[in-house]
């Protein structure tokens, strides 16, 4: 039986304007995961979400399923279903900083 994680997969605090990696799939690996992003700001921001096969250096306009999409003041959005294989790599970017960004769900051996 296939060795399995549960729950939090990654997290990060966002820098404004940064590229950041926050979830890698391990080799050997396999994933589906949900990722919400919370706006901790009193004003709206904007933010991107990409999937990437491979590492964040390998982003490409292909890669991206959220792209300028407004979060409200105090608000949050959220992605679900998201399955990936090893080495994928989840990354969120934020028009600010005070955004948190949270990545959970199963991970299992392939």
């Amino acid at each position: 039986m296939a060795a399995k994680i549960h729950g939090r997969l990654g997290s990060a605090d966002l820098s404004a304007t940064t590229n950041t990696s926050i979830y890698s799939v391990p080799s050997g690996r396999k994933a589906t995961c949900s990722i919400n992003i919370c706006n901790r700001n009193a004003s709206s921001i904007t933010v991107r979400v990409a999937h990437i096969a491979g590492a964040i250096g390998s982003l490409a306009n292909g890669d991206y399923i959220e792209y300028g999409s407004t979060i409200p003041a105090n608000g949050s959005l959220e992605r679900t279903g998201i399955t990936m294989t090893a080495t994928h790599t989840l990354m969120a970017y934020a028009s600010s900083g005070s955004v948190s960004v949270l990545v959970h769900g199963v991970e299992e051996d392939v």
